[in-house]
C-alpha cells in the first residue's frame, strides 16, 4: 500500500494527491471527471511515455467498449484544467496515442495539508460533448433484495454497451455514471458535472419470480421528460432479459434522441446554424411533408458547404435526391441522380464504418441503379455494427421490397416498427403497403394506406398503392377516386419503377394503376 508520500505527483504548477483523489493548480483544487482523473494519473505515473489508444483504453475503461470520442472528451478535460490548450505539457501523437512531456516529481514532500474551509472548485465544469451526449445512472433496485443488486447494475451497463453502438451519440462511460451510485442527485446537476445533454435514469422491482424495469430519458438542461417506458419479464432468463431491455431502450432513445435535438436545432436563431442543426433541419423537412424535400436538399447542401467531411450529411443529401426522384418532384432527374451518386459515394469514403452512412447511402445507391445485393450487404453491415439501429431496419425492408423479397421486408420493418413505436408510421407503412400489394394482400394493404394519407397528404406514392389495390379488388370507383388525389399532387401517374428488381411485381402495380386510371 502506498504511504502519504508515495501518493503525491507534481509537475509544472500541479500536485497530483492521490490519496486525497485531488489535482491542485497552485493550491487550488481542480474540477475533473472521475475518468478524467483516472487518464490524468495514468498518464503522469507514465510520464515521458508514449500510451496508445488500446493500452489507454484498458485501463481508464477495463471491459467496456467505449467510442474514440470517450478518449477525446478526457483529454479536452484535462486540456482545460491544466490550461495546455497548445499542447506544452500533454502532446497528442497523431495516430499514435498521448505523451505527457512534463517533468514528474514523485514522493517529493507530503501533500498540502487540508485547510479549515473544504476547497471550492474554480474551473468551469466540464464542456457539454459537441455531439449528442447522455450518461445512463446506476438503475435503483427497488425489490429490497440485495441479491439482485448484479442484475441491476448489470441492466445499466448493457444499456451503456448498446447506445455506445450510436456512432453519432456520446456516451459516458460506466466508471463516472456509476459515481453516483447509492445517491439520488438532481438531473441538472449530473449533466453539468459529467457535461451531457441527457439523462437516462431507471429502476428495477421484483415481485416473485417477475421483474419490472422502468426507464426514463431527461433533458439534462430543463429537466423535461423526454421518454418513459416499462419493460415486464420473468427472471428465470435474467441475461436474455438484459439483452432485450437493453436493445429496446436503445432502439427508442435513438429516435427520441433525434427528435430532441431536432427540436433543439430548431429553436436556435437562423442566423446561427452549424452544419450540424441544417442537417437536423433537413431530416425534420423531409419527415414532415414530402413537399419540403426540395428545400431539405438545400439545407443538408449548405452543411455540407461548411464541412465537406460531414459524412452523415452526405449520405442524407444522397437520399435527399433519391426522394427527390421517387416523388417526381425532381425538375433534373439525371443531375439529381448523378449529385446522389456523388453525395452517396463521398459519404461511404469518409464514414463507411458508420451504421447510419452506410444505411442512407445504400438506400440511395440502390434506388440509382447500384447491385441490389451489394447494396442489401451493406445495410448488414450497419445492422452488425448497431443490431438496435431502428432506421437500419427500415432501410433494411425498404430493399428487400425491392428486391422482391416480400416476407423478408415485412419482417425487417416489423423490427423497426418494434424498435422504434412512437416514430412517425408512414415511412414503414409504404414500404409494408407495398409488400402487401405485390403480394396481392389487397384488402390488409389498403388501411394502412388510407392511415399514412392521413399523416402525409401529400406523399404521392401512397395514392398510386391504394388506387391499384383497389383496382386489384374490383373498387373501380374507388381507384378512380384515388387516382383523382393523386392529380392533384402530381401529374404523372406511372413512375419510373426501374428501383423495383423483380418484373412482375412492376406488371401488377403498373396493370393496377392503368385500371384505376380506365387506360388499355
Amino acid at each position: 500500500m502506498r504511504s502519504e508520500v508515495s501518493s503525491v505527483y507534481r509537475f509544472d504548477r500541479f500536485v497530483l494527491d492521490l490519496q486525497r483523489g485531488v489535482l491542485l493548480a497552485d493550491g487550488t483544487e481542480c474540477s475533473l471527471r472521475p475518468k478524467s482523473f483516472a487518464f490524468l494519473r495514468y498518464l503522469v505515473e507514465n510520464a515521458g511515455r508514449l500510451i496508445d489508444r488500446d493500452e489507454i483504453m484498458g485501463v481508464v475503461w477495463p471491459g467496456v467498449f467505449v467510442t474514440d470520442d470517450s478518449i477525446a472528451q478526457c483529454v479536452r478535460d484535462i486540456r482545460r484544467v491544466l490550461g495546455d490548450n497548445q499542447q506544452r505539457l500533454l502532446r497528442t501523437m497523431t495516430r499514435r496515442g498521448y505523451l505527457l512531456t512534463a517533468e514528474v516529481a514523485h514522493g517529493l514532500g507530503i501533500a498540502p495539508p487540508l485547510v479549515a474551509e473544504p476547497l471550492r472548485p474554480v474551473t468551469p465544469p466540464p464542456p457539454v460533448a459537441e455531439k449528442p451526449s447522455i450518461a445512463v445512472l446506476p438503475f435503483q433496485n427497488m425489490s429490497g433484495d440485495p441479491d439482485q443488486e448484479y442484475f441491476v447494475d448489470g441492466m445499466a451497463e448493457e444499456i451503456i454497451t448498446a447506445l455506445s453502438r450510436i456512432r453519432w451519440l456520446f456516451v459516458i462511460a460506466r466508471n463516472s455514471s456509476f459515481s453516483y451510485k447509492g445517491q439520488s442527485p438532481d438531473v441538472k446537476q449530473v449533466g453539468r458535472e459529467l457535461g451531457v445533454r441527457y439523462v437516462l435514469e431507471g429502476s428495477v422491482r421484483k415481485n416473485g419470480n417477475r421483474v419490472r424495469i422502468t426507464g426514463q430519458l431527461i433533458d439534462a438542461d430543463t429537466g423535461a421528460h423526454i421518454w418513459a417506458d416499462r419493460f415486464d419479464g420473468s427472471l428465470e432468463e435474467v441475461f436474455q432479459l438484459q439483452d432485450k431491455v437493453a436493445s429496446s431502450v436503445a432502439g427508442v432513445i435513438e429516435p427520441a434522441l433525434q427528435a430532441a435535438e431536432t427540436a433543439r436545432a430548431a429553436d436556435r436563431l437562423s442566423t446561427d446554424l452549424t452544419a450540424y442543426d441544417l442537417y437536423l433541419r433537413s431530416y425534420a423537412m423531409v419527415w414532415s411533408s414530402a413537399r419540403r424535400a426540395p428545400e431539405a436538399l438545400q439545407l443538408v447542401e449548405q452543411a455540407i458547404a461548411i464541412d465537406p467531411r460531414y459524412g452523415t450529411a452526405l449520405s442524407w443529401a444522397a437520399f435527399c435526391c433519391q426522394r427527390l426522384l421517387f416523388d417526381g418532384r425532381s425538375v433534373d432527374r439525371e443531375g439529381d441522380r448523378l449529385k446522389g451518386l456523388d453525395f452517396a459515394r463521398r459519404a461511404l469514403e469518409i464514414g463507411g464504418d458508420d451504421p447510419g452512412i452506410l444505411a442512407e447511402s445504400a438506400h440511395a445507391l440502390a434506388y440509382f441503379g447500384e447491385d441490389i445485393g451489394a447494396m442489401m450487404s451493406l445495410v448488414d453491415r450497419a445492422l452488425e455494427l448497431n443490431p438496435n439501429y431502428a432506421r437500419g431496419w427500415h432501410t433494411s425492408g425498404v430493399l428487400r421490397l425491392w428486391a422482391g423479397h416480400l416476407d423478408q421486408a415485412i419482417q425487417h420493418i416489423e423490427t423497426a416498427m418494434r424498435l422504434s413505436p412512437r416514430a412517425r408510421v408512414g415511412a414503414s407503412l409504404i414500404t409494408m403497403s407495398g409488400a402487401l400489394l405485390f403480394s396481392r394482400r389487397f384488402d390488409e394493404a389498403v388501411p394502412k394506406l388510407l392511415l399514412l394519407m392521413q399523416e402525409d397528404p401529400s406523399y404521392s406514392t401512397s395514392y398510386r398503392y391504394l388506387a391499384a389495390c383497389y383496382a386489384h379488388m374490383g373498387r373501380i370507383d374507388d381507384a378512380r377516386s384515388a387516382v383523382g388525389q393523386l392529380k392533384a399532387i402530381t401529374p404523372v401517374l406511372i413512375p419510373d419503377l426501374s428501383y423495383l428488381r423483380n418484373a412482375e411485381h412492376r406488371e401488377l402495380f403498373v396493370s393496377g394503376l392503368r385500371l384505376a386510371a380506365g387506360e388499355p
